[in-house]
């Protein structure tokens, strides 16, 4: 670990706070897909509304990557996340005073900023700590957080008051907490000061990384749809299939995590490429079971299919990421591993976007999820047949 400026907190500790930082923005983003059915029910909007207010979160995000997810490479990670974390909060408080849609829209895009600004300096902390560590943390956090803010927020709306309040508080006075910590955390990068040229949109990549990065492209963008298709259908497809409460709806994102943090603890010493292949077979065989789960009007197959995506998002993604950053020198972490998330968000906003609009003008839910299945499950093959011609082609180590 190399510390520009000096802590109250040791590193494995700094680690584990960084992780549980990066596992609260991904919850607080997963914490109203419980609740669009609520929304939905008060305000009176349709499906269309609700994955336009899914999606304007992931464009807030791609935007703030493009713009800030450089920034902590240049002027450090502390002040980055110190005020990536009070705009998340801000995010919070708009959510608790919410009163309809526009609000909801302005709660999303101002949580898109905070996330978009905050994982990439997140994720290039935890490297700066540990590489190998860093990898692991970086790969299993967002995971987490879709599950535990899923299920929190269910929880919350199914047994105490306040259904579309209590979940943003309780979120809010966690990051509090984490935010004291980044005060007493120590700096783990030197700032180089050139924080305005950073500003500027940036989508070039160092070179040692440019054949990587167009290998796992399509395995990320891959596994961000499912989870794109998870987080913003799953619950409306589970109510469907079964007069189920909201806590059944909150166990989709939360049984896809689950199985997917299994993975990558259980694939953590593979090789990335192992675990990419690992990952999309069972992301293709997860998509297969839910397209006829769906047919079938089967509530556990549905269930099962979502481990086995779990599974393919835990292993395309952990893969990905093992891959690519391990080439990368300490002041290019956060440049790119926010252009890997902006693959991550493009494929997590634009098909559900898609979707959305399906719903409504092409034949409804279940159909639009078999749809849905159906592209994902191309998609998978695509970046599949990508992964084994990249093996096919890569030099061999005794060659």
């Amino acid at each position: 670990m190399r510390i520009a400026g000096q802590g109250r907190l040791p590193p494995r500790f700094c680690l584990f706070l960084l992780a549980s930082i990066l596992v609260s923005f991904i919850a607080a983003s997963a914490a109203p897909s419980p609740l669009y059915g609520i929304y939905q029910a008060q305000w009176h909007f349709s499906p269309v509304t609700t994955t336009v207010v899914f999606a304007v979160y992931a464009v807030a995000v791609l935007g703030s990557l493009l713009t800030l997810g450089k920034l902590s490479d240049h002027v450090g990670r502390r002040p980055v996340l110190l005020v990536a974390t009070a705009v998340q909060m801000a995010s919070l408080v708009i959510f608790v005073l919410a009163n309809g849609v526009p609000a909801l829209l302005a709660a999303r895009i101002v949580q898109g900023i905070a996330t978009g600004a905050g994982i990439g300096a997140l994720g290039a902390a935890m490297l700066d700590i540990s590489r190998a560590r860093g990898t692991l943390a970086n790969s299993i956090a967002p995971g987490i957080g879709t599950g535990v803010g899923a299920l929190l927020s269910a929880l919350l709306v199914r047994y105490l008051p306040a259904p579309t309040r209590l979940v943003y508080a309780v979120l809010l006075v966690v990051l509090l907490v984490q935010a004291v910590g980044i005060v007493l955390m120590p700096e783990t990068v030197t700032p180089t000061g050139r924080a305005r040229r950073s500003l500027r949109p940036d989508v070039r990549l160092p070179r040692a990384v440019r054949g990587p990065v167009l290998v796992v492209a399509p395995v990320v963008f891959a596994v961000w749809a499912l989870a794109g298709f998870f987080g913003a259908l799953g619950p409306a497809l589970v109510r469907s299939l079964m007069n189920s409460s909201i806590v059944i709806g909150g166990l989709v994102l939360f049984v896809f995590a689950v199985f997917g943090s299994v993975a990558i603890l259980v694939l953590r010493n593979a090789a990335a490429g192992t675990i990419m292949i690992t990952g999309i077979t069972a992301l293709v065989l997860g998509m297969i079971i839910t397209l006829l789960s769906i047919m079938a009007h089967s509530v556990v197959g549905f269930f099962v299919g979502l481990a086995f995506g779990g599974v393919g998002f835990g292993g395309g993604f952990q893969g990905s990421i093992k891959t690519v950053m391990p080439l990368v020198e300490a002041h290019e972490r956060a440049s790119v591993l926010s252009l890997l998330y902006v693959v991550c968000y493009v494929g997590f906003g634009l098909p559900t976007v898609i979707a959305g609009f399906l719903v409504v003008y092409a034949g409804g839910l279940p159909r639009t999820a078999s749809e849905y299945s159906v592209a994902v499950i191309l998609l998978a093959l695509v970046a599949l047949f990508g992964l084994r011609r990249a093996t096919a082609t890569a030099p061999r180590a005794d060659a």
